[in-house]
């Protein structure tokens, strides 16, 4: 399995970014994750590292956000599929608030929807679940020193946008609508399942068709696979 790509810090302040009199210091990290066994399996492994220091652990992004501003950590281990306040709205969160911690995405999910959501939102960096636990304690340092962290697959898909642009980017919301077209939901059960209303799901398709250039929601959903923006597992 390929390693995460990192990249040079951002500036000479981020490159003393926990570094002090020759040593450097402990990380403080905060982890997000709305199951609590992922939650202990990381806590545990970041507690036996005396190079870190868990300082807190949230169950969604509106508790991420209230213990990010008052526990001050360097970084925060983020995932994005999270009921109440998602992963990307926390981030987002985040940055208006000042907070000065590192965001680092550690999820399942490397869709093109997901990704650009988050990178814009203010991630630092964006690893996926299955990466190794030694490569995951690299990424954490390196995004304390202000280096940004991708997944293999992430970077590809980042440079595959960069050099092929196609069409505009749907929104996360579009994405969870496709995602339930997708899996054999009508316009009335997709409704339902995000409490939204069944016209406002068709306001939906409209803008996805539009942006996807495409005229039905079978060719929309075939587009979406194609490009990535729906994985199969959805």
């Amino acid at each position: 399995m390929s390693s995460p790509r990192i990249a040079a810090p951002g500036g000479s302040g981020d490159a003393d970014r926990g570094v002090a009199a020759g040593r450097r210091a402990v990380v403080r990290l905060l982890i997000v994750d709305d199951h609590p066994v992922v939650r202990d399996g990381l806590s545990g492994m970041f507690a036996r590292d005396p190079a870190f220091e868990v300082v807190g652990e949230a169950g969604d992004g509106l508790e991420a956000v209230r213990l990010a501003r008052a526990l001050q950590p360097d970084v925060i281990l983020m995932d994005l599929r999270m009921p109440g306040m998602d992963g990307v709205a926390a981030i987002t969160a985040l940055a208006r608030h000042h907070v000065a911690a590192r965001v680092l995405v550690l999820t399942t999910y490397d869709t093109d929807g997901y990704v650009l959501s988050a990178i814009e939102a203010g991630a630092t960096g964006y690893l996926l679940k299955d990466v190794p636990r030694d490569e995951l304690r690299r990424a954490v340092q390196a995004a304390a020193d202000g280096q940004a962290v991708l997944a293999p697959s992430v970077a590809a898909r980042l440079m595959n946008r960069v050099r092929a642009p196609e069409g505009e980017t749907l929104s996360q919301r579009e994405i969870e609508v496709l995602g339930l077209i997708a899996a054999g939901n009508t316009n009335r059960e997709a409704a339902t399942r995000l409490f939204i209303s069944e016209a406002t799901i068709k306001t939906h398709l409209l803008h996805i068709y539009e942006k996807l250039g495409v005229r039905d929601r079978a060719a929309a959903v075939a587009v979406a696979y194609k490009r990535g923006l729906l994985s199969p597992e959805r």
